[in-house]
């Protein structure tokens, strides 16, 4: 089995992967909350111990990080707790995708390993709407080519400013509202900052097929926030929550099966 481990700004999400497309168990916990190698080493075996998971099952870690002050704390704990060297995945992995865009150094674990999954998933154009801290739009061919896409503020962000910036509106729980007219201030906040960001996802998805001359691109939302807004999209054809796990383990494979021509770091 592999641990792979997706680092994201405001979370960072776990997963016991038994093959490519399975997960034994998974977990999520703050990307905020200082810890020390050591600390996260405890915590990780604890998470394994708390399903019934021996760690010495564990042949291989995989790290996806877009936290740089995070990547060292967890390639210490991979090393503590898997049996192979950790793989961390960057932009020089030689994975069987290409990064078909201006600046291909700058681009993310997690759109790495998004195009590798969709790839191999779905076999087709495909537009990957990450749904975290950041929205991003990933257009991905069939044939596993990242050709870009977008980046834009998640569905925290509208409620953090309207906290940030406005003196007497209230901080309010993130979650679909009930009706759109909202009759509290709270559910106003809700509804507006919920169905601002459902109509942005919905219109930059229609922008980029009408752009990328792709109209049948297969539209899949991942993410933390993919189950509370994904049935709210009028243009996502599938919800995949663990699409960057499943990329991540896909990863681990592939480099563990020629190690000769794909070195880790």
């Amino acid at each position: 089995m592999q641990l792979v481990v997706d680092v994201g700004n405001t979370e960072t999400m776990l997963g016991l992967a038994r093959s490519s497309t399975e997960l034994a168990a998974h977990w999520r916990l703050s990307s905020g909350v200082p810890r020390t190698a050591d600390e996260m080493t405890a915590l990780v075996r604890a998470f394994l111990a708390g399903d019934g998971v021996d760690s010495g099952s564990i042949e291989r870690g995989v790290l996806g990080s877009v936290v740089p002050r995070l990547t060292h704390v967890w390639m210490k704990t991979l090393r503590a707790i898997a049996r192979d060297v950790p793989v961390d995945i960057g932009p020089a992995s030689q994975l069987p995708i290409e990064l078909d865009v201006e600046e291909p150094l700058s681009v993310g674990a997690d759109r790495i390993v998004n195009t590798l999954a969709a790839c191999r998933l779905y076999r087709r154009d495909t537009i990957a709407v990450d749904l975290g801290t950041a929205t991003t739009f990933d257009c991905i061919t069939a044939e596993g080519v990242f050709q870009g896409g977008v980046i834009s503020p998640g569905l925290p962000a509208g409620m953090e400013w309207l906290a940030a910036s406005t003196a007497k509106l209230p901080h309010v729980e993130l979650r679909p509202p009930r009706m759109v007219i909202g009759r509290r201030t709270e559910t106003c906040i809700q509804s507006g900052v919920f169905y601002q960001a459902v109509d942005s996802v919905d219109g930059i998805v229609r922008r980029i097929k009408d752009e990328w001359g792709k109209p049948d691109a297969y539209v899949v939302a991942t993410g933390g926030f993919s189950s509370t807004m994904g049935p709210h999209l009028a243009m996502v054809d599938r919800i995949e929550p663990f699409l960057t796990l499943y990329g991540l383990a896909m990863a681990g494979e592939h480099i563990a099966a020629a190690p000769a021509r794909n070195p880790t770091r």
